[in-house]
């Protein structure tokens, strides 16, 4: 006990000696050296941000801080190395997974108000009852309208933990009440295959949005039931396909490919090069393809263009495509954020690197299409650069080029008139669906019992409607005159129509009729039939 008395003072004292060593050390005005740590490249920025902290003179915000400061560092590294922050993670990880948990509406915040655009086919609300038009007021007793609401808020009250359950109250028009409904939140598809259907008897036809977890699930219920219904020839559109899962779009690509075929080679910054095959037998392997492509077809989808190409597979149509040849991997930073770093480049099977140059900088590497329109390669398939130190020649003696996107088989020019890309612009943007949507808010009962068939062959948009769309998007307001394209505008109209009252299949069906390059797809398999 005496020697526990002597012992106690001596060890207070070495705790306060420490105590004050520390506190010199974290006095930021006498020293520059850090705390059990060398003066490394992350201490300066650790201790930067302590300044900050702590020292400045006004108040800020560090962790907005730190985003910018990551978003910087990633900008000097290559175009495709990006930050995710944690309020943007959730919904980057359910467009990448193909699916989040909710009760399964589409819809917009309209006059401050949740209103359904549709409910989504097999999903909770559909089951319920619940309808385009329908405005939802209240979840769980939590209002859901007025000029403070918020996507944010509404997605917090709609979605939840998978079988739960939410008591909504929903307004509709004709009833003198508010309708009671009870939905269970289940997992809700982000569809990545929009469109499927026969474009003939023989041709049929699937569009590839992106290449998510649920991608090659998707389109192989699709291929099946095209197989079923008698097709020989696929085509596969992958226009404005921005990419995604490398291992998806290796799945796709097995269906057509056969067994041990290299798909695609993969080399990291040791150079240890990884190669993938095709494996099994593929669905249709046999069977003839078209590949549709254009200037925004990137990434994984390039994956699938260039092994189809490089190992003779089908014709490639279009425009030369976007031009990205690295791998990312997702890596969390542990509050919540991510990154996806650029740790490999993938090489197609001949060999090519199809990564455009970023050397001059992010700005000038997203600008290339300003680029290739003023080359005029989006108009001539002779005005497209390429290099002969880049070339490549297939099995077959098809010579192909790397150093910028896959270049296609067969041209199809770009309609580069300046009404045409506003069309298109108004048309794919949102802004022409929300014109749609208010005009089926007052006319959606003429359209009660009509089938799509129905719709597709008698129904027919009227100059009336079309004129009201120009006075609602001010076209004339800016000097664009859409005279001379009546005919697709009107198109457009019954396209955004049929997709807000049946679907996204139904959607591409009617858009399509018009479409260049299917029109290129056809008269290619007439002269070789």
């Amino acid at each position: 006990m005496n020697r526990l008395k002597i012992y106690i003072p001596l060890l207070l004292g070495i705790a306060i000696a420490l105590g004050v060593f520390m506190g010199s050390k974290l006095n930021f005005q006498d020293s520059n050296k850090k705390i059990f740590a060398t003066n490394s490249k992350k201490d300066k920025l650790n201790r930067l941000i302590d300044y900050i902290d702590y020292e400045y003179v006004d108040q800020v915000d560090t962790d907005s801080i730190v985003d910018v400061t990551v978003n910087r560092i990633l900008e000097n590294l290559d175009p495709h190395s990006v930050y995710i922050p944690v309020s943007e993670y959730e919904d980057n990880a359910d467009d990448m997974r193909g699916n989040f948990v909710g009760i399964g509406v589409s819809f917009y915040v309209y006059r401050d108000t949740i209103t359904v655009i549709r409910a989504i086919e097999g999903g909770s609300a559909e089951k319920v009852g619940i309808r385009g038009g329908d405005r939802i007021l209240f979840a769980d007793d939590k209002k859901l309208y007025g000029e403070s609401i918020s996507r944010d808020t509404i997605s917090k009250f709609l979605k939840g933990e998978i079988n739960s359950k939410v008591d909504l109250k929903v307004f509709r028009k004709g009833e003198e009440q508010l309708l009671d409904f009870r939905v269970k939140r289940r997992r809700v598809p982000i569809i990545s295959v929009d469109a499927s259907y026969k474009l003939n008897d023989e041709v049929g036809y699937v569009k590839v949005n992106r290449f998510s977890e649920t991608t090659y699930s998707e389109f192989k219920q699709a291929l099946d039931q095209l197989k079923d219904q008698g097709i020989k020839t696929l085509v596969l559109d992958l226009r404005n396909n921005p990419g995604g899962y490398v291992s998806s779009a290796e799945k796709l690509l097995d269906e057509f490919l056969g067994d041990d075929t290299l798909l695609l080679i993969t080399k990291n910054k040791a150079g240890e090069e990884t190669k993938t095959y095709a494996t099994g037998k593929g669905d249709f392997e046999e069977g003839k393809l078209y590949v549709l492509i254009n200037e925004n077809t990137a990434s994984a989808s390039e994956i699938v263009a260039g092994a189809l190409q490089d190992n003779d597979k089908g014709t490639i149509v279009g425009r030369r495509s976007f031009g990205k040849g690295l791998v990312q991997r997702e890596m969390a930073l542990g509050d919540g954020s991510a990154v996806r770093l650029t740790i490999a480049r993938y090489y197609t099977p001949t060999g090519r690197s199809i990564q455009r140059p970023y050397g001059n900088g992010n700005n000038a590497y997203y600008n290339d299409y300003e680029k290739r329109y003023r080359n005029g390669e989006l108009l001539h398939a002779d005005s497209i650069q390429v290099a002969d130190s880049l070339r490549f020649v297939t099995p077959k003696g098809k010579v192909v080029y790397g150093g910028g996107g896959i270049i296609p088989d067969v041209f199809v020019a770009k309609d580069t008139s300046i009404e045409n890309e506003t069309l298109n612009y108004v048309t794919r943007n949102g802004f022409m669906s929300y014109f749609i949507f208010e005009y089926l808010e007052k006319n959606r009962s003429n359209f009660e019992g009509v089938t799509f068939e129905d719709f597709k062959e008698n129904y027919e948009i009227g100059d009336n409607l079309a004129e009201s769309f120009i006075a609602y998007s001010r076209l004339r307001e800016a000097q664009i005159d859409m005279s001379q394209y009546d005919a697709e505008l009107k198109l457009a109209l019954k396209a955004n129509i049929a997709q807000q009252l049946y679907g996204p299949n139904e959607y591409e069906i009617i858009l399509n009729q018009d479409d260049l390059m299917l029109q290129k797809v056809l008269e290619l398999e007439a002269r070789n039939n």
